[in-house]
């Protein structure tokens, strides 16, 4: 790749999508760039002190101030440390000197699969973490980021199969839109089309599986401020502006994300308060479904289907409705783990097996070659649906000695990632 002089020059010159055909995955920049999404996830996982690297990165792009693979890597530090704003602004400072970003093929092997994903700016619940996937793999990623307004950059880096990997959102739909009109001829495979991605909102995706026999999944539906505002009031009954619904409800901000701001309304006299906490104008309601087991606790499963097969990932179980893996004790708690680890090594017999028709009717509708779903069951045995999409992290950074049973299962799924990969190219 040439030096950071070199690609300011021609980014001045030629616009930053002649950049593109540059990259190159054998040449070096400032020694260990880049260090990736991946390889800084897990340094901030393992509790590692990143404020070194933190500053040898300030230091080198204070010198070379135009080196956008270390103006990248420094926005994903910041970005996964907290700090969106500067993370972003980093972002879309590198991003105006080059479009495509490299992660070479970690196997030693004469001709690694070259793989380009479509990924749009924006924090890290933007995209598919393909990163986490792709480690230690034979694959080289090319990553080209789809900026709004802007047109393809040509000529694109050699590849042999292409992956959109861009999570469905409101601000992502347009780039959505706009590949699904610019994918329709690609010479190559495309994994994940953008349009079967652009149907997973969260009542886009009811409506594709609802009906689904063995599936339970409740309604979301969508409503402005000024609805919910309007069934707030206690001189109108909540039914009027709520049909179909009765207490308690969830409620979430439309763009929200590991639960920001998704609470459970008991009673139509909470919905004020809920409001005047949130600032968004736009909220998506569904109907609170009790998914306890017979013990008490709440179980939620993330699943991911490559190729249609599904594969299990974590099973988190609390005493609480609202589930994510990181707050649900399992660190603290052996029978937990030890349950998981049950879960994961009968899943192929068990989970896998008695949903085994319900998971290949998701597959069929969603038509795509990898997504996740987060999951439970309901009383009566039917798999409970709470979401879909390309986006959910999947990842092997649980400390060994802790979740011994996870790299092995970890290791099942990125094999069957990248066995996919090849079949498709």
């Amino acid at each position: 790749m040439p030096r950071a002089n070199s690609l300011q020059a021609k980014a001045k010159l030629e616009g930053p999508d002649a950049i593109a055909a540059t990259v190159s995955c054998q040449d070096p920049i400032a020694g260990e760039l880049p260090l990736g999404l991946a390889n800084i996830s897990k340094r901030i996982f393992e509790g590692a002190d990143l404020r070194p690297l933190g500053r040898r990165l300030i230091d080198h792009v204070k010198r070379h101030g135009d080196d956008a693979v270390a103006l990248m890597d420094l926005s994903r530090l910041l970005l996964l440390t907290g700090d969106t704003a500067n993370g972003e602004a980093l972002q879309a400072r590198a991003l105006s000197l080059q479009r495509t970003y490299c992660q070479p093929a970690a196997a030693e092997i004469s001709r690694p699969l070259r793989l380009l994903a479509f990924m749009a700016p924006g924090d890290l619940m933007t995209n598919t973490p393909i990163e986490f996937l792709l480690q230690h793999s034979n694959v080289e990623l090319h990553t080209y980021y789809v900026l709004p307004d802007e047109p393809l950059g040509a000529p694109m880096p050699d590849h042999d199969l292409a992956c959109v990997a861009i999570n469905e959102s409101d601000r992502n739909q347009p780039l959505l839109a706009m590949l699904e009109q610019r994918l329709a001829n690609w010479p190559r495979t495309i994994v994940n089309l953008p349009g079967a991605i652009a149907k997973l909102t969260r009542d886009g995706t009811y409506a594709l599986l609802h009906d689904i026999p063995g599936v339970f999944m409740p309604p979301s539906v969508r409503l402005s401020r000024d609805t919910l505002a309007r069934a707030a009031d206690r001189n109108m009954a909540a039914a009027e502006t709520l049909p179909g619904f009765d207490f308690p409800i969830i409620v979430r901000p439309i763009a929200s994300h590991a639960g920001h701001g998704l609470l459970k309304i008991e009673e139509q006299s909470a919905l004020s308060g809920y409001l005047s906490s949130q600032a968004e104008d736009e909220f998506y309601v569904s109907p609170f479904v009790d998914y306890r087991s017979g013990d008490g606790l709440f179980r939620k499963y993330r699943i991911v289907l490559i190729g249609g097969r599904p594969y299990a990932c974590h099973m988190a179980i609390s005493q609480h409705w609202m589930i994510h893996y990181l707050n649900a004790g399992m660190t603290e708690s052996v029978a937990k783990r030890a349950e998981e680890a049950r879960f994961m090594e009968s899943f192929d017999a068990d989970f896998a097996r008695r949903h085994g028709p319900v998971l290949r009717s998701i597959a069929a509708r969603l038509d795509l070659d990898y997504f996740g779903i987060d999951c439970g069951e309901t009383k009566d045995g039917r798999l409970l649906i709470f979401e879909a999409d390309v986006g959910m992290i999947v990842h092997d950074m649980d400390p060994v000695g802790m979740f011994p049973y996870k790299q092995p299962q970890m290791q099942k799924v990125f094999r069957a990632f990248r066995d996919m990969l090849w079949q498709a190219a």
